[in-house]
């Protein structure tokens, strides 16, 4: 099949590579001429496991094209794809600015028939605002093509996009149409060959199915947060209340980690969006409020910690140019993204406090400059081992692979002071303590 997307982020690049990969013929468009010149040559604009082979193979292949020209991408394919951000508005409702403009664009160009596919995360009624926009253009023109809007929400994770699109656990269609259904059907043919993963039903049930898994995911990350606040307090550890309810199987034990925080492009602006939109519906979604309200404070527990160690209540000056080392920069591993990353929050306090940073992630480290800029307090250091250097505490943000096995005696020998602050969880607090370090992790009983 014939299939064009707009915008080639983490959704859109991904799905597109996949299905050139699966035989489809798939054409990119972007307006950044950069980014689009880069893929042409094989320079990937995002890290994500597997994705650069994939994309240069089925370029080389003609499989997959690039271009900044939006009208060869409109005559390109039958099938539409929206893949462009939403991010959020000044009150945390999604912006639908760039999905209204692709909409604009189809209907400007369009000479033929054409499945337009919101596949970018879209409030509830967003479909219908789409088709609204390309009718009216359309009856401006004249003409009397016909077209149908789908919702086909993706459900990707950074970190492992490649294989959540090769190996779908459930394709969501939301279409009223028979004839768009079967040819959606016929696109994610490959994809759903062993058992049955499509789930077809009405459009606006299938925008807000993308809202409800990603706010129950969120939501089940401040829960164990909680847990693990009340847990610090009664002197319980987390760790085994983990255990305890994760062998139940109506709960599981995914997303049941405590940590410093949730971050990344989904799940802060998306439980954000959902909240604003009941907001306007005159509902108030007390849960999702919370579930907000718990990341926001939890961002800040690293902090916590570490004003707790060096006393600064006591004395504000404490931390006054004292070294940290940082391990793990982005908001989660396997991927470079540092969108609404517990880092930022923890850094920036930091360098409030006149502290400096001397930070190693493998892969996030060019972001966070790019964020960032040139500062005299903020590092980026080449090993794990080398961001220890003179430092004066570690802190661990990210859980990285290589971070869960360090050298203890090496980290011990590189500090100035024996002290972890560990937003991940990684280690034993009895082992630590019998190491000879102070060391901080979220709810397991603080020694």
């Amino acid at each position: 099949m014939k299939v064009t997307f707009y915008g080639v982020g983490y959704v859109g690049l991904v799905q597109a590579a996949v299905f050139a990969d699966a035989g489809h013929d798939v054409c990119c468009v972007d307006i950044d001429e950069t980014r689009i010149e880069n893929l042409k040559n094989g320079i990937i604009p995002i890290y994500e496991p597997g994705l650069t082979p994939l994309v240069q193979k089925n370029f080389e292949e003609g499989r997959l094209t690039f271009t900044t020209d939006p009208k060869f991408g409109v005559e390109f394919g039958d099938l539409q794809f929206i893949a462009v951000g939403t991010p959020p508005d000044e009150d945390g409702s999604a912006d639908l600015k760039y999905v209204l403009k692709v909409a604009e664009t189809i209907a400007t160009y369009m000479e033929t028939p054409k499945v337009i596919i919101d596949k970018s995360t879209v409030p509830v009624g967003t479909a219908d605002k789409v088709k609204a926009t390309v009718q009216s253009i359309l009856d401006n023109r004249g003409s009397g093509l016909t077209f149908s809007v789908v919702s086909n929400p993706e459900f990707l994770k950074e970190g492992a996009a490649v294989n959540d699109c090769k190996r779908p656990d459930r394709i969501i269609i939301g279409t009223d149409s028979a004839d768009t259904e079967e040819q959606m059907r016929e696109l994610y043919a490959p994809f759903n060959r062993n058992h049955e993963k499509i789930i077809v039903m009405d459009i606006k049930s299938a925008e807000l199915t993308k809202y409800a898994a990603n706010c129950m995911l969120a939501t089940k990350i401040s829960f164990m947060n909680e847990m693990a606040n009340i847990a610090e307090r009664v002197g319980a550890d987390i760790e085994h209340v983990r255990h305890g309810i994760g062998s139940d199987p109506r709960i599981g034990y995914q997303f049941i980690y405590p940590g410093c925080g949730y971050g990344g492009s989904c799940f802060p602006k998306d439980v954000q969006a959902l909240v604003r939109t009941t907001d306007s519906l005159g509902y108030d979604s007390q849960i999702l409020k919370a579930v907000e309200a718990v990341n926001y404070a939890q961002k800040h527990k690293l902090f916590e910690y570490i004003t707790k160690h060096f006393d600064l209540l006591n004395n504000p000056d404490a931390i006054k140019g004292k070294v940290f080392a940082l391990w793990g920069l982005s908001f989660k591993p396997n991927t470079d993204d540092m969108r609404e990353a517990p880092s930022r929050v923890l850094m920036e306090q930091l360098w409030a406090a006149g502290a400096k940073v001397q930070a190693y992630d493998p892969e996030a480290m060019e972001e966070t400059q790019r964020i960032y800029g040139a500062r005299n307090d903020l590092s980026f250091m080449g090993t794990k081992e080398s961001a220890l250097n003179n430092a004066d505490a570690l802190v661990i943000c990210t859980e990285w692979q290589n971070f869960k096995a360090p050298d203890f005696s090496l980290i011990k020998l590189l500090l100035t002071t024996p002290v972890i602050f560990d937003g991940r969880n990684l280690f034993e607090p009895k082992r630590l303590k019998n190491k000879g370090f102070s060391y901080y992790s979220i709810g397991r009983n603080i020694l």
